[in-house]
């Protein structure tokens, strides 16, 4: 079980360093609005997968607040973020 928590850990990482990368030299404002919903479900999936592993919902308020704050965001950003024509 320890070898599957240490493997989970370092995937969650490598994502989570991904999405980070993806938003420090995004080109455009879209790719970044979507590597911070990348990083916001991959923290997610981090504290869900933890829930798992320990047996306890401690960490669920975190979880529903997290999903609001990915919700809210991209549709704010759909919503403000003005369109580009492709013609």
């Amino acid at each position: 079980m320890t070898v599957i928590i240490i493997i989970t850990g370092i995937l969650f990482g490598a994502a989570a360093l991904f999405a980070v990368y993806r938003i420090v030299k995004g080109p455009s404002v879209l790719d970044r609005v979507i590597a911070s919903d990348v990083l916001v479900s991959t923290i997610m999936c981090a504290l869900g997968a933890e829930m798992a592993f320990n047996h306890h919902i401690d960490t669920l308020p975190i979880l529903l607040a997290l999903a609001l704050f990915g919700v809210l965001g991209s549709l704010s950003v759909a919503r403000f973020l003005p369109r580009q024509d492709s013609a």
